[in-house]
């Protein structure tokens, strides 16, 4: 059963339950009763219905703006690691050396150049930078150290590697869009639905009365919009960028 159905159902369900108890409670009110003494309860609704989606409205940007940046950490990290790698890289021979660094400059200068604008348009990595990583791998773990001071440096690098390896994967998580679907479509529909409250009131056409309705409905337009913009790290406007990758490896 699709979840959307479910929604749905459950949507239907709740609102038949409510209007039947409302008719069925209708038909039960005597002739004598003055609805002048009942608490005109329109204005709490309104007031709930804010108050509930401002709260979800609330909790999407704050899951989104964490997802952005644990995104910008993760870049961090995995260029911090890969400068490691080719700083730690001098305590090998000359060849191994310049070998490991000049792999880790490719991949540097791949993702850069590249992969981020691919992550940009499309959500996803890029196979050739998975094989240049693999690449780096490679020429860490196939070396045997030679004597105790390569020895030390040895273990150290797998690590850097693996810590950007780790990086890479993430950043691949976090290419796409954060909030699911069903979120959307709470968010738009709860926003409609806030807006919408607005017409329930007795709203004169007085300048301040409507000049407070547009400024509320432009402000949900405006955090609905930074929602959107948050949603996917590297692909809107306000994204994640390369900086930490040019910082720490200039030349390339």
């Amino acid at each position: 059963m699709s979840q959307w159905f479910v929604l749905a159902l459950a949507m239907a369900a709740s609102c038949g339950v409510v209007l039947t108890i409302t008719v069925l409670k209708q038909r039960r009110i005597g002739e004598d009763d003055d609805p002048s003494e009942t608490p005109d309860v329109i204005e709490y609704m309104t007031m709930m219905v804010g108050v509930v989606y401002a709260i979800v409205l609330g909790l999407a940007i704050a899951g989104v703006w964490e997802a952005r940046t644990a995104a910008e950490d993760t870049v961090q990290a995995e260029a911090q690691a890969l400068h490691e790698v080719s700083a730690r890289a001098r305590a090998y021979p000359a060849p191994v050396r310049e070998r490991i660094r000049t792999d880790v400059n490719a991949y540097v200068s791949h993702v850069v150049k590249k992969e981020w604008k691919v992550m940009a348009d499309k959500g996803e990595l890029t196979p050739r930078g998975t094989d240049l990583l693999a690449k780096v791998r490679a020429d860490v773990t196939d070396y045997h150290p030679r004597n105790d001071f390569e020895g030390q440096s040895y273990q150290p690098l797998i690590d850097q590697v693996a810590v950007a390896d780790g990086a890479r994967y993430a950043r691949n998580g976090a290419a796409g869009s954060t909030l699911p679907s069903m979120v959307w479509f709470g968010l738009v529909a709860g926003g409609a639905i806030t807006i919408g409250v607005i017409f329930t009131l007795q709203i004169r056409r007085s300048g301040r009365e409507l000049l407070m309705a547009g400024l509320f409905s432009a402000l949900i337009a405006f955090l609905l919009f930074l929602v959107w913009d948050f949603d996917s790290p590297f692909r809107h406007g306000i994204t994640a960028s390369s900086g930490p990758f040019i910082d720490l490896f200039p030349h390339v």
